[in-house]
């Protein structure tokens, strides 16, 4: 089981998770002072500490590897942690994600753990769940905060800074092309967490440096084809690009894929940055077509066994359990290899 310690990071001056090297799932766990203020102790329902622990995990989708490995670290941690999943696949639907929740409230599940796919559809829900008496772990992608509070509704949020996420791609793109470039920025799922701060964070850096553009800026929803399809579109509209962001190395893979059907070669032609680490984005770094790659570690698994474990015990949880995420570049992807998924 990952154990406590304390981090410090540039960008955040919290107590912050990190991977660590050895097991597939070994993770150091801190805890932080997040944003809001910590809960009361009777605000939330309460989690019995009986084994086995009934649990929902509700995931969003499972059509690319990010979402594949998140899933697994959940079955992987299952056993160990004395959990009997329930698990369901919302297949890209809010209303779906919503009705496998609601079903696994009224399965009376002893705690919900998922990723909501949107951040306002997926909010009342966590209210409902409230109700019911059932506690809620979010993982990932947070929810509305005006409808939904971390600390009040819901136990907490484990997941990455997407906005420093951005602001570290938008860093390295700044310095990679000489603060010149017209810029694609490829969206991610709209209405996301993840996609709206991922966007926020880019943008404010490139705000700063007059002599980076973004020119065009659409949602490939995290899906490596549709970054396909909108990069193809994007590039007959706006030849003179010369860099893509892309929110996620799925639509940076579909956008590479793109570039070199337009006979451009991606890498040299036109500079690309991502957020995810997967394996196929840090193959391309290797290759030399994609510049460099944001970690957002999937593995929530260990993470959310250890703040349930906790809660039980009634410890006080912070309300944003912060992940630290790793960067790739050419000049450490071939030692970093271990790390994609």
């Amino acid at each position: 089981m990952a154990s406590l310690n304390t981090q410090s990071r540039k960008h955040a001056r919290r107590q912050q998770i990190r991977p660590m090297a050895g097991s597939l799932l070994a993770l150091a766990i801190g805890f932080g002072v997040a944003t809001a203020t910590a809960y009361a102790d009777d605000a939330l329902p309460k989690l019995p500490t009986k084994t086995p622990l009934k649990v929902g995990f509700a995931q969003t989708e499972s059509n690319n590897p990010w979402r594949l490995a998140e899933t697994k670290s959940f079955k992987d941690i299952a056993a160990k942690c004395g959990w009997q999943l329930v698990m369901t696949d919302a297949n890209s639907s809010n209303s779906k994600q919503v009705s496998d929740i609601q079903n696994m409230i009224a399965q009376h599940v002893d705690l919900l753990v998922f990723p909501p796919r949107e951040e306002k559809p997926l909010a009342p829900v966590v209210l409902q769940a409230k109700k019911a008496g059932i506690p809620v772990i979010l993982v990932d992608r947070d929810v509305d905060q005006s409808v939904a509070k971390a600390g009040r509704d819901y136990i907490t949020f484990i997941g990455s800074d997407f906005i420093d996420q951005g602001h570290r791609a938008a860093d390295w793109l700044v310095k990679a092309t000489g603060g010149k470039a017209k810029i694609i920025e490829l969206e991610g799922t709209t209405g996301a967490s993840a996609a709206n701060d991922r966007k926020k964070g880019f943008d404010e850096i490139i705000a700063k440096n007059p002599g980076m553009t973004i020119i065009a800026s659409q949602s490939g929803d995290f899906a490596r084809d549709k970054g396909r399809q909108v990069m193809e579109t994007l590039l007959q509209a706006h030849p003179e690009v010369t860099a893509v962001y892309a929110h996620n190395d799925e639509m940076a893979l579909g956008a590479i894929a793109a570039i070199k059907a337009a006979g451009k070669q991606p890498g040299k032609d036109i500079q690309i940055v991502t957020i995810d680490g997967t394996k196929g984005g840090m193959d391309a770094i290797a290759a030399g077509e994609l510049g460099a790659s944001v970690q957002s570690s999937p593995f929530f698994g260990p993470l959310a066994c250890d703040v349930a474990q906790r809660y039980a015990k009634g410890e006080k949880i912070p309300t944003w359990v912060k992940v630290s995420d790793r960067f790739y570049d050419k000049s450490n992807v071939q030692q970093s290899m271990q790390y994609g998924y």
